[in-house]
C-alpha cells in the first residue's frame, strides 16, 4: 500500500476485495468521465446551489418529484449539513426538542448550537441485541408532559435497518402542531421498489434527510433534504425559509459540481429503472427488480445455517405485526450476521471475512457484522458472501463432530470458548436507559470542566459524550448524572474490549465534568 492517497486508493479498487460498505455505487464506474473533466466552480451557465435558478435548480425539482416531495435539496456534505439545517430552522434559540436517543450526532449538534432543552426517546429493546423502533406510546406520552416541545426528530432506518412506524407517528405529532423531522439517511433507497418501506416524507415527516452515497449509486457525502407540507389543509409546521437560510450557513460556499452532477445522474439512474420496475414483464430486469431477488436468495440460502445467524429477512407480511420484538419493519439490504455460536464476537467475524475472504463489512459490532448491500451489489458478491458463510457454518459443525467422536465435555468447551447460543448482546440492556438530567446539553458542553478518573465520577455532571461506536448511541450525555451504576457499565464495556469513545482522554481512563459556578447554580448543589 503507498504512501499517497490517490495511489493507494487505485491499487486498493485494483484488489479482489468486494465492498459490503458504503457508498452505494460500490466502486463501480458509471458514467465515461474523469473527476478532474467536471471539476469547476460557479461559471455562466451552471448556476449556482446558494441561488439555484438554472440547470441546478431542476435538477432538484427532478428528486423533489422523484421523492415525492415539495421541494428538495441537494447537500455537498452529508446528512449532516441537512440534520442541522432542518433542527435549526424548525426551532427557536431554547426550545424543547424530543430526539431518539439513537439520533446522529448532527441531531445533538444542532441541539447545542441552539441551547435546545434536550427530551429523549428511546427505542424498544429488539431481538439480535439491537435497538428497536420508537413506540407511538412513548411519544405520545412525552407530548403529554413536555407539551412546550417545538419538535420531534428520530431516526428511521437506524444503522441496523429499523424502521419506525411514521404515518403514525406523524399524526400524534402533528395533532400538537409541530414538525416530524425524519433522519433517513439510511433509506434514500425506500420508495421505489416494493421490496422495501415507503419513504418517510410520503408518510407524513414533515422534513427527511436522506444519504444518497449510503444506498444508492452515488458519490460519498451527496445527500438531500426533503420537505414537505402535510396533514389537513396540506400546510408547512415550519418556516421553509428558514431552514434555506440555514442551508447557506451548513453548506460550503463552493459545492462540488462532481458531487452534485453525481446526484442528478443518479436522479436519472432512479427515474429510468422506476419505468422498468413498473412494468410487471420487465420488473425483473430492473435494478431493484433484481436487487430484491438477489436478496431473497441470500436470505433463502442462510436459513439453512446453523451455528451462523443472519437476521431473518422481513416480508410485508411482518410489517407492523412484531410490535412485541420492538421492531416495526425493517430494511432488508442491511445484513445482520452473528457467528456467536461459532466463538466469535462481531470484531472476530468481521476480521476473518476481510482477512480470509477478502469481504469488507461496513462494521462490526460487539456480537455481529454488518453488510450494506444496494441496488450496485453484483450476483457475484452475493455468492462470495453466501459462500463464506456457508464454509464459516460447514467448519463449526465438523468441529463439533469431532469434538463428539473424541467423546469431550461438549458443554464444557462451548463456556471455556465463549460460545453462545442466542445472539443476546454482550453489553447489558441497562446500558441505553434513561439517565437523570441534571444540566442542559449546551450548558454542560459549555460549563468550566474538570478532568478526573472515571471511576472517581460518581456524583459528577458529565460534560461530554460516552457511547460505543457502533452504534453510536449515548450512554451518557453531557449535563447528565454519572452514578456507579453507569460508571460500572462503562467499565465491563471497557473490559469487554468494545469500543468505548466520546471521551476526551481516549485511553478511557479520564473524564471531563462539569464544575464551574454557572454549573453549580444549574445543579442547586455542590458536586464536591
Amino acid at each position: 500500500m503507498k504512501n499517497y492517497l490517490d495511489q493507494a486508493l487505485i491499487e486498493y479498487g485494483k484488489s479482489d476485495i468486494y465492498p459490503f460498505h458504503m457508498p452505494g455505487h460500490k466502486r463501480q464506474k458509471l458514467g465515461n468521465w474523469s473527476p478532474e473533466e467536471i471539476d469547476i466552480t460557479e461559471i455562466e451557465g451552471f448556476d449556482n446551489l446558494h441561488h439555484a435558478e438554472g440547470i441546478l435548480l431542476e435538477g432538484q425539482r427532478r428528486l423533489a418529484e422523484l421523492s415525492g416531495a415539495d421541494e428538495s435539496f441537494y447537500l455537498v456534505n452529508g446528512s449532516t449539513g441537512g440534520l442541522l439545517a432542518a433542527i435549526c430552522g424548525c426551532v427557536r434559540r431554547g426550545d424543547r426538542i424530543l430526539i431518539g436517543r439513537n439520533c446522529h450526532k448532527a441531531v445533538y449538534h444542532a441541539s447545542y448550537l441552539m441551547g435546545l432543552r434536550t427530551e429523549y426517546l428511546y427505542p424498544e429493546a429488539a431481538s439480535f441485541g439491537i435497538q428497536g423502533s420508537v413506540t407511538l406510546e412513548q411519544v405520545k406520552k412525552k407530548l403529554e408532559q413536555f407539551p412546550d416541545t417545538a419538535a420531534v426528530v428520530i431516526t428511521s432506518p437506524t444503522y441496523d435497518g429499523i424502521v419506525s412506524d411514521i404515518a403514525s407517528l406523524a399524526g400524534i405529532v402533528h395533532e400538537r402542531e409541530i414538525p416530524l423531522i425524519v433522519d433517513e439517511a439510511h433509506g434514500a433507497h425506500f420508495g421505489y421498489s416494493d421490496g422495501f418501506p415507503e419513504k418517510a416524507v410520503r408518510l407524513g415527516a414533515d422534513l427527511c434527510i436522506e444519504s444518497l452515497h449510503k444506498t444508492l449509486p452515488s458519490y460519498t457525502q451527496t445527500a438531500a433534504l426533503h420537505i414537505k407540507r402535510t396533514g389537513i389543509g396540506e400546510k408547512y409546521r415550519f418556516d421553509p425559509e428558514r431552514v434555506k437560510r440555514y442551508l447557506g450557513i451548513y453548506q460550503s460556499s463552493s459545492p462540488s459540481y462532481i458531487f452534485m452532477a453525481g446526484m442528478d445522474r443518479c436522479v436519472r439512474m432512479l427515474q429510468q429503472d422506476a419505468k422498468v420496475y413498473a412494468d410487471a414483464e420487465t420488473r425483473q430486469n430492473s435494478l431493484f427488480g433484481k436487487f430484491e431477488l438477489r436478496l431473497e436468495q441470500f436470505y433463502k440460502e442462510c436459513g439453512r445455517l446453523q451455528y451462523v445467524q443472519v437476521y431473518p429477512r422481513f416480508s410485508e407480511a411482518d410489517r407492523g405485526r412484531k410490535t412485541e420484538e420492538g421492531i416495526w419493519a425493517k430494511d432488508n439490504s442491511k445484513i445482520l450476521i452473528s457467528a456467536q455460536r461459532a466463538g466469535m464476537d462481531g470484531q472476530q467475524l468481521y476480521d476473518l471475512l476481510l482477512e480470509k475472504y477478502h469481504l469488507q463489512m461496513e462494521m462490526a459490532s460487539g456480537h455481529y457484522a454488518t453488510a450494506l448491500t444496494s441496488i450496485m451489489d453484483t450476483d457475484e458478491g452475493f455468492a462470495r458472501l453466501s459462500r463464506a458463510l456457508a464454509e464459516l457454518d460447514r467448519e463449526e459443525a465438523e468441529r463439533r463432530k469431532r469434538l463428539q467422536q473424541e467423546k469431550a465435555d461438549l458443554t464444557g468447551q462451548e463456556e471455556q470458548n465463549g460460545f453462545r447460543e442466542d445472539c443476546s448482546p454482550p453489553v447489558p440492556v441497562e446500558l441505553y436507559q434513561p439517565r437523570k438530567k441534571e444540566m442542559e446539553l449546551s450548558d454542560a458542553v459549555d460549563a468550566e470542566t474538570s478532568e478526573i478518573l472515571l471511576e472517581q465520577a460518581a456524583g459528577h455532571v458529565s460534560a461530554e459524550f460516552i457511547y460505543l461506536y457502533p452504534p453510536g448511541i449515548p450512554i451518557i450525555a453531557p449535563g447528565e448524572l454519572l452514578t456507579e451504576q453507569v460508571i460500572s457499565q462503562i467499565q465491563d464495556c471497557q473490559r469487554r474490549g468494545l469500543q468505548v469513545q466520546g471521551m476526551r482522554d481516549q485511553e478511557g481512563r479520564m473524564v471531563q465534568v462539569a464544575d464551574d459556578l454557572h454549573a453549580l447554580q444549574i445543579c442547586g448543589k455542590s458536586l464536591y
